[in-house]
């Protein structure tokens, strides 16, 4: 029985007993006043909520150079899939060609000066047996061998970093994903310093949907759950509203939570994470997440039902035609509209179904003759 048809059932009894009440068909000063009441029955009920969310790619990377250059060559089209180690730009290697070829010199001539080094030190150790030379002489040719050793690991060093910088004039992509926009062409000078990325590549194969909860509604779920873990495995499966207002066709799922409340906001953030085959959902874009919360054989009522005083959540129950105020307890997360009532009332109830904020206890009460006009305007 959906809550209209509550609502006629109990207005319909309600008018019965008034008629029988009041056979002279006047008005009496003491007259029960027409609220709109229903019957409180089970019923299987989702609880939908909607929290605002910002949509990020699992990767969103800056291409920057790493050398010095002009551009000679754009290899990659805007808006094309690319993979990870593909060349999307080549900045000219003449200079760190030469400079490659000369660190290799530089290293032929370290390792000829080292091998000289060593030559005499094994003459000069082999004189200072037969004490032929001195000690300092035989030391200076220790030394001179050292310092063509360091002179060979500094021509090495030299040599790996022009090796680094000749690779570095191929601009590569570091993941997956798909190139975005780009305002440089052929012979644009580039360099490491500059702000602006030559192009953004984003692995959207995945999305992220970011957004929070109020810092009291994650405590109830960890309070709930026991722990953030155990909060994150028992959360089913979430829905995607997009910006059109159509609901995406893939559920995501919570995987993350933060352990820490945001002390400006008093939030606590989450991730959900919702797959991007399509390529559908867009890095940057937002929608609302939709959190929905399965709930069998429920007895909901309308919040327009309930009162609060101290932090306690109150429903005027009708008993024998007078309103007597009661104590509830709701679910912890509701959607704005109708609570879950958790203890407090029983199937077969009839509560006051709206106007509870300005009834006291004791109020003589019926149900509304407008709605039985509208059951038979129905029929």
């Amino acid at each position: 029985m959906t809550y209209k048809q509550q609502l006629i059932a109990v207005a319909l009894t309600g008018l019965v007993l008034s008629s029988c009440g009041n056979g002279d068909g006047g008005q009496r000063a003491d007259a029960p006043k027409e609220y709109p009441l229903i019957v409180v029955k089970p019923e299987d009920t989702s609880l939908s909520i909607k929290y605002s969310a910002v949509l990020q790619g699992r990767q969103d990377v800056e291409v920057r150079p790493e050398v010095s250059g002009l551009i000679t060559q754009v290899c990659v089209e805007e808006g094309a899939k690319v993979k990870k180690g593909q060349v999307l730009f080549i900045i000219d290697q003449v200079p760190y060609k030469a400079a490659l070829q000369k660190a290799q010199a530089s290293v032929a001539t370290a390792e000829a000066n080292l091998a000289n080094a060593k030559l005499s030190l094994e003459g000069k150790e082999e004189l200072f047996k037969e004490h032929v030379i001195s000690d300092f002489e035989l030391r200076t040719a220790q030394n001179t061998y050292r310092s063509a050793e360091a002179a060979l690991l500094q021509a090495k060093a030299e040599l790996r970093t022009a090796e680094n910088n000749l690779s570095y004039t191929e601009v590569k992509s570091p993941v997956d994903g798909v190139a975005g926009m780009t305002t440089f062409r052929i012979g644009a000078l580039v360099s490491p310093t500059m702000s602006e990325p030559l192009i953004n590549v984003s692995d959207n194969s995945q999305m992220y949907a970011y957004f929070s909860l109020a810092e009291k509604q994650a405590l109830e779920l960890t309070t709930k759950y026991g722990t953030l873990d155990s909060a994150i495995m028992s959360f089913p499966p979430i829905s995607l509203e997009l910006k059109n207002g159509e609901v995406y066709g893939e559920k995501g799922r919570i995987d993350v939570v933060s352990g820490m409340v945001d002390k400006t906001t008093g939030t606590v953030s989450l991730r959900a994470n919702f797959p991007n085959g399509g390529g559908q959902l867009l890095s940057g874009g937002s929608g609302n997440v939709i959190l929905t919360y399965d709930r069998p054989s429920s007895l909901v009522i309308p919040q327009g039902a309930t009162y609060e005083i101290q932090n306690r959540i109150f429903t005027y129950k009708v008993v024998d035609g007078t309103t007597v105020s009661t104590p509830i307890e709701v679910f912890k997360i509701n959607d704005g509209k109708e609570y879950i009532v958790m203890s407090g009332l029983e199937t077969g109830d009839t509560i006051v179904a709206e106007g509870a904020g300005l009834l006291k206890a004791g109020t003589k009460v019926t149900a509304m003759k407008q709605q039985v006009k509208e059951q038979e305007d129905k029929q």
